[in-house]
């Protein structure tokens, strides 16, 4: 750490409202005297840093994924573009605050040598009050993980005619729902799927929120599992920081057997998550 740059971290955490956190944050980044501020990027935090740091005077750059010192100038680093881009960029303006990956905060705060300041919100008067905090979606249990260790990636070949000649949109819904039920999974989807009409009664469980891929997320599991999707760049552009990729489907040629998936198993994913969900019992 250069020992003529003064750089704090401001961790934000818990439930505040606009109102009292924007100029409470505002006071923390002028009173501390710091060059750079690092906060890290929750809801809380980067619901008020842009409007506190316009009050402060500051510069401000969010979604910062690495954080380093060179020659005594800080040089920060994002995924820009859908993360297809990796950029490293600095700033001569002062005092900058950065807002890092929430889960890199802890680490980039201890590269760099911030030092912990604490932050407080104002206890003023405002027109807002918190009743209680209410988890969103329809009152069903979220089928979105982000801490979930697999990654169940979904497409639209569960809606497609089976070996009998017939569609099976509930027998598909109940596989599926059993096996992030037993599994603790984290469910994704194609675009296709999420996208299909003649498949949104069964599927209730899914919405475009659990889309993955190009035009969706990009999650950060430890493994993934994709059953009935093509595995093409649509598809596992949004794979890129899953560790361990597997796949279920019937085409021996399908875009994962070309390399992008560590393994596939060519096999019918009605019958191959049927007998997983039988032995998790």
């Amino acid at each position: 750490m250069d020992q003529g740059m003064k750089i704090v971290a401001v961790n934000i955490e818990g439930n505040g409202t606009f109102a009292q956190d924007v100029p409470a944050l505002a006071e923390t980044i002028k009173a501390s005297g710091a060059e750079l501020v690092l906060l890290p990027g929750n809801s809380r935090a980067k619901r008020s840093a842009a409007a506190a740091a316009m009050r402060a005077g500051a510069e401000i750059d969010t979604n910062v994924v690495d954080l380093e010192l060179v020659d005594g100038k800080p040089v920060a680093r994002r995924w820009v573009y859908r993360q297809r881009i990796f950029t490293t960029f600095s700033r001569a303006a002062r005092p900058w605050v950065i807002v890092t990956d929430p889960s890199l905060f802890g680490e980039i705060c201890a590269k760099v040598g911030a030092e912990a300041v604490p932050f407080a919100a104002a206890s003023g008067a405002t027109r807002t009050t918190v009743n209680g905090v209410e988890n969103a979606g329809t009152g069903g249990e979220s089928t979105i993980k982000p801490d979930a260790q697999l990654l169940f990636v979904a497409g639209a070949g569960w809606t497609k005619k089976q070996a009998d000649g017939a569609l099976h949109f509930d027998e598909a819904a109940e596989t599926i729902t059993g096996f992030l039920g037993r599994s603790g999974a984290s469910l994704g989807s194609s675009k296709s799927l999420v996208d299909m009409p003649e498949a949104a009664a069964a599927f209730k469980f899914m919405s475009h929120m659990n889309q993955v891929g190009q035009t969706g997320s990009t999650p950060r599991h430890a493994k993934g599992l994709s059953t009935c999707c093509h595995g093409e760049e649509p598809h596992v552009v949004g794979w890129r920081f899953v560790n361990e990729r597997r796949a279920v489907n019937l085409d021996a040629n399908c875009g994962w057997a070309q390399g992008k998936a560590d393994v596939v198993y060519v096999a019918d994913a009605f019958a191959v998550m049927k007998k997983v969900n039988e032995l998790l019992g």
